[in-house]
């Protein structure tokens, strides 16, 4: 059995703290064994290990997300990369040629495809595993599994059976019910419906035949080559809803989606992060500050406050869905970063009459970590070293800098840097049509970087 974990999302409910790169998933925010901060898909990639099945899981994500996993779950968990983000079809279809091409999975294999981030009990894991014998018992083109409702939610979607069923055996799905009223929730709850947890089962050959009808390759490479072409639908439409026998695994046990800022709160260990003051009246109230500045929240009731470089959100818990679609027209790119290397924060950003940009950055280098080795053809680019020691690679020499130095890089000046204690500097860039696109990377690794400069016989001077 092979799982696909899908970490995809724009983590607009969870604004101002999630954006493109950093969805919901990788939020800092629950509590570890250790009570160490973690994020979810870190929770997740967790219960995994505990269950045995992280060996046989893969991560499907696009390249915005790609350094966030990797810097949050480290760099030897399976990746397969989207291209570009189109919808749940084209990533699952991605997927299955990726175990088929590349990993040589047999037809008979069995997929379980789940999202990266359930707020669940180890025993869901254990239970994902009923789902390939499920699926071989019953002869259903897809095996689901649904969570068995505690209340009538309105939130959720439902998996409704054909017939009542009396116990915990899956039974034979006649139809979805997608976030009904509490009225009609609860007369699904008492036909034994099940809340849709996203988790769903197939043999690797039924996904393979789909993409054989649609004439697309079952190559890896040849179908993100072709990653364009394919429909920007969701599996849900373009093959759910079209599958002749679909059954249900029920689940008797803790699940949540912690999509919002009300349902987030609920799991969140304190109720403040960050600087600031929570007054001691203040009830069922969160504060959640990643500025460097303090904030002050007095008296209040059921409220989220959360700041970060994106922007500051004031919010009733109850309402705070509701922000998807009050900023669905900003565009302004994220403000904060995590990558594999460390972080990244834009400080400012001003765009002059004439159309040159300038955008001002704080940038934080891990210690033995280091950037890739690349140029930009549209932008200058000045550094002020204002912590730690690194190694700067340029043009012809590779040499020591540390806080004070400044360093100036222009248009086409190849550069690179490693951190030998973890790195600050402010980087600004001046230039027309700023962009994260105009960037050409060289080498990845230092050691790349090293042999290069050996072999052109530059200077080194450590």
């Amino acid at each position: 059995m092979k799982l696909v974990l899908l970490s995809g999302g724009s983590g607009k409910r969870l604004w101002p703290l999630s954006n493109d790169t950093r969805s919901k998933q990788f939020l800092k925010v629950l509590e570890g064994q250790e009570n160490e901060k973690q994020s979810m898909v870190q929770r997740v990639w967790g219960q995994l290990k505990e269950v045995g099945l992280s060996n046989s899981s893969i991560i499907a994500t696009s390249k915005m997300q790609r350094d966030m996993i990797h810097s949050q779950v480290g760099t030897d968990v399976p990746l397969i990369i989207e291209p570009e983000r189109r919808d749940t079809f084209p990533a699952i279809a991605l997927a299955a040629s990726y175990l088929y091409s590349e990993q040589k999975s047999l037809e008979d294999e069995i997929v379980v495809v789940l999202p990266v981030d359930p707020y669940v009990e180890d025993s869901f894991f254990n239970r994902v595993k009923d789902l390939e014998k499920v699926l071989l018992t019953s002869g259903a083109d897809l095996a689901l599994m649904g969570v068995k409702p505690t209340y009538p939610s309105s939130k959720y979607g439902y998996i409704v059976p054909c017939e009542k069923v009396e116990n915990d055996h899956f039974f034979k799905v006649d139809r979805f019910t997608e976030k009904p009223s509490e009225e009609k929730a609860q007369d699904l709850i008492d036909m034994n419906a099940l809340w849709n947890t996203g988790v769903f089962a197939f043999k690797l050959s039924y996904l393979l035949d789909i993409l054989r009808d649609k004439n697309l390759p079952l190559s890896y490479e040849e179908l993100s080559e072709d990653y364009q072409m394919l429909p920007k639908i969701s599996f849900d439409y373009e093959v759910v809803e079209k599958a002749n026998h679909i059954v249900a695994l029920p689940y008797d046990g803790y699940w949540k989606d912690l999509g919002t800022w009300n349902t987030l709160t609920e799991e969140m260990a304190t109720n403040q992060i960050g600087k600031g003051v929570l007054s001691e009246d203040s009830v069922n109230t969160h504060l959640v500050n990643e500025l460097d500045i303090p904030v002050t929240v007095i008296g209040t009731k059921d409220i989220i406050v959360a700041a970060s470089p994106d922007g500051i959100l004031v919010a009733d818990k109850a309402s705070s869905p509701k922000i998807k679609e009050l900023i669905s027209d900003f565009d302004q790119p994220p403000m904060y970063e995590e990558r594999i290397w460390g972080w990244s924060r834009t400080l400012d950003y001003a765009k002059y009459d004439n159309g040159q940009e300038m955008v001002t950055r704080r940038i934080c280098i891990h210690e033995e970590k280091n950037s890739t080795y690349h140029y930009h053809n549209l932008r200058d680019e000045v550094w002020t070293i204002v912590r730690g020691e690194g190694e700067l690679a340029l043009d012809e020499s590779i040499h020591r800098v540390k806080a004070g130095d400044i360093v100036h890089l222009p248009a086409g000046k190849k550069h690179g840097i490693r951190a030998l204690t973890e790195l600050e500097f402010i980087e600004v860039q001046t230039g027309f049509e700023i962009s994260d696109e105009d960037f050409t990377r060289l080498y990845y690794t230092w050691d790349e970087v090293l042999q290069n400069f050996q072999e052109s016989k530059s200077k080194v001077i450590l």
